[in-house]
Order: C-alpha cells, then sequence, then structure tokens
C-alpha cells in the first residue's frame, strides 16, 4: 500500500490569506496533521519492493494550483512557451501511456509506455502533462505540448544499475531527444554514466539530473547511510544538475546533504499525475526538482532552437533568481538578454597608430615652389630691364 500524506486545499484571495500559505503547504510535506479542510495523497515511490502491488489510480484530486507552479510562475512563462517541437526523454520506471494529460504525447522504447512504480509518469507530468480538461487548476506541466519519449532506466519494479542507466541515456539521445531527464542518482557508476552524457551531449541533448537521491538508504542495522560528495550523473561535466526546496524555501531537514547543484527548483510536497486515472500523487525530492527544470529546458528550446544544448543550459542558470544555489525562473529563462560571451567582459580595440607621413611630397612641393618664384623673379627683372635698354639703344650706362 502507498503511504499517504494530507494536502490542506486553499485558495489565498489576500495578503493575509497568502501569508498563511507556508503553513498550509507545510501540511503537504507532513509538518502538519490532515484536517477536515484536507485531501490525502498517496505518495509517489522511487521503486517497489517485490511483494508491493503496482501503483493504481488516486481517488483524490487537487483542484487549486499547486504552490510549485505559483512559486516558478508557471502561467506567465506559458504565455511564451509552451514546448512545442521538442522532445523530453524521461529515463525513469516508465511513462504510462494512459496518464492523464499525456495521452497522445508518449512514444515508448520497448516496454517503457507502462509504469508500474509509478515515478516516471510523475516526473512526465510535471514535465509536460497538459491541464486537466475545463479545470483551471490542478497539477500541469511547464511544456504542455512537448512530446515525452519514455525510457526505462529501471526494472519494472525501481531497481537500477550504473549500466541500465547509461544504456538508457544513449538511447534517449540515439532517438534525438534535446532534453533528458534522469529520475535518479547513483554513487556508483562515474565511468559509465559519465560516458553516456558526453555521447548525449555530442548530439546535443541537455541532460538534467537530481543532485543526490530522493532518500538515503539505510544499513542494516537500520542507520541512515551517510551521503556521498558525488552522485551520478549529476556529477558528470554537461549534466545541469538540480536540488530541491520545499513550499517554505528550505529544504526538508532530512534530505540528502550535498553540494554542487546548478539550480534548485520546487521539489518537496509537489503535487502531480499517477499513472492512471485522473487522481493526484503527491511526492518530494531532488528527482521532482529536476522534472521542473527539464520542463522549463523545453520551454527554452522551443522558444530558442537555435540554441545548444550548453547554451540553453546556460539560459537557465544565468537567468535563475539569485541564490545559493540559483532558483530556477522559467520566465527570466525565456526573455532574459544575456551578454555573448559568459563571465567575460568586453575589451576596448586596440588604438591603431597610423604610419609617419612621407616627405618625399613636401619636398617635391618646395622644389616647385622655388623654381615658381625663380621663374618669377626672372619675368619681373625682365620686365623692368628690357624698356630701359630699348631707350638707351642699349649703351652702358653713364657713371
Amino acid at each position: 500500500m502507498c503511504a499517504m500524506r494530507a494536502v490542506r486545499i486553499h485558495r489565498p484571495q489576500t495578503a493575509a490569506a497568502a501569508s498563511a500559505v507556508v503553513a498550509v503547504l507545510l501540511a503537504a510535506v507532513g509538518a502538519a496533521p490532515a484536517t477536515a479542510d484536507s485531501v490525502e495523497l498517496p505518495a509517489v515511490r522511487t521503486s517497489l519492493g517485490s511483494d508491493e502491488s503496482c501503483a493504481t489510480a488516486s481517488a483524490q484530486r487537487v483542484e487549486t494550483e499547486p504552490w510549485a507552479l505559483t512559486s516558478l510562475g508557471a502561467r506567465r512563462a506559458l504565455t511564451l512557451s509552451e514546448g512545442a517541437g521538442t522532445t523530453v526523454a524521461v529515463v525513469d520506471t516508465g511513462v504510462s501511456e494512459k496518464a492523464s494529460g499525456l495521452s497522445g504525447r508518449v512514444t515508448a522504447i520497448g516496454d517503457a509506455g507502462s509504469d508500474c512504480v509509478g515515478h516516471g509518469t510523475f516526473a512526465a507530468g510535471l514535465i509536460a502533462a497538459a491541464p486537466d480538461g475545463d479545470r483551471a487548476a490542478g497539477p500541469a506541466g511547464l511544456a504542455p505540448r512537448a512530446r515525452i519519449l519514455a525510457v526505462r532506466g529501471t526494472d519494472e519494479r525501481g531497481d537500477i544499475t550504473a549500466q541500465r542507466l547509461a544504456d538508457a541515456i544513449r538511447q534517449a539521445a540515439d532517438e534525438g531527444a534535446e532534453v533528458i531527464y534522469v529520475g535518479r542518482a547513483l554513487a556508483d557508476g562515474k565511468a559509465v554514466l559519465s560516458a553516456a552524457v558526453a555521447y548525449a551531449s555530442k548530439k546535443d541533448a541537455l541532460v538534467v539530473a537530481p543532485l543526490a537521491p530522493d532518500a538515503l538508504a539505510k544499513d542494516r542495522s537500520g542507520q541512515v547511510v551517510k551521503p556521498e560528495p558525488w552522485y551520478w550523473p549529476a556529477a558528470a561535466p554537461g549534466v545541469l544538475a538540480v536540488t530541491d526546496f520545499g513550499p517554505d524555501g528550505k529544504r526538508p531537514g532530512n534530505a540528502p546533504v550535498v553540494s554542487g547543484a546548478d539550480l534548485a527548483a520546487p521539489g518537496d510536497g509537489v503535487v502531480g499525475i499517477g499513472p492512471a486515472g485522473e487522481g493526484h500523487y503527491i511526492g518530494s525530492g531532488a528527482s521532482l526538482a529536476a522534472a521542473h527544470v527539464a520542463g522549463a529546458a523545453a520551454q527554452v528550446r522551443a522558444r530558442y532552437p537555435e540554441l545548444s544544448a550548453a547554451e540553453v543550459s546556460r539560459r537557465l542558470t544565468e537567468a535563475a533568481y539569485p541564490a545559493a544555489p540559483p532558483r530556477l525562473d522559467p520566465y527570466a529563462a525565456l526573455t532574459a538578454v544575456l551578454p555573448e560571451t559568459s563571465g567575460t567582459v568586453p575589451s576596448p580595440e586596440a588604438a591603431v597608430v597610423p604610419r609617419a607621413a612621407s616627405v618625399e611630397p613636401r619636398n617635391r612641393a618646395l622644389v616647385v615652389a622655388a623654381g615658381s618664384a625663380g621663374l618669377v623673379a626672372l619675368v619681373v627683372a625682365a620686365a623692368l630691364v628690357i624698356p630701359r635698354g630699348r631707350a638707351r639703344g642699349w649703351r652702358a650706362g653713364e657713371n
């Protein structure tokens, strides 16, 4: 059975009401008990035990806009780009072709069109789910006109190996995905996952991955395993590594603490679609934050098709809200005017000193002027001497 978590349904109308949203949303991540005005949602999982049933349709719905979409300014960004014409690969537990909001836009490799666990479908919904029918609110994706390429990076129940994940990334790149969302973070597999990311980068695909696992494993004694300093593929060069935050702007106290994130995005107490039906699930973790970033990347690639994967990554990070790490801002990524080259200051052009003028024309002019002056002097002298000479019969003058 799936765990249930409480989501209070409130629609703030005033600033005072808005100030209460933090308390309301803390209930969504388990910080407060459910009350009469709450809806119990099943929690999405990353894997299932061998004796657990597959995820089923949720019987509960959230009719208001989830806090994550409000935080991201999703409605404003959607006026500029809905991700049309882009393909986002979801490398995860599969993506159900029956999922609400994704109908007709899922292409699956092999058996990835079914999703027993539900995590891949949930993430795909955060990326690209269309608004649900006539309802104006509720969960939706940042790129509701993008296509989803489902690539199974795990087995049917969510178990995973580095090699399998690496093979899935390569498959996604070969199929022409412009954005590749990876739903898992592994402590091993540096070589094969780095190679897979490099392969995808050569094909101009942007890989987006969670900085760390959604939850740390436990050892045989039940103690939580200390987090690694880095996880893969997020630590590989070229990957957009994403961490999460909750409705209060902070990460949960039990979340893995790993440094090195390129971006942060909403990831805790996030509401999304399930693998079947029209009901909703709730989930938390960096993997869900990465799904939001993948959706924003699809928006940017659709609006600026001339940009390379690396340029899209740069646009998302440099236009983000300044924080540590920077926080995803889809609208700014779609509208910001960035300098041509990151981290450089244009240098002034070198001054050009003209060559010294030749003295030859000047000398020639002086010679001509001197000759002209001499000729004038001769003419003047002739004008004075000749008349006088004629008048005297060319005789020598008397002393």
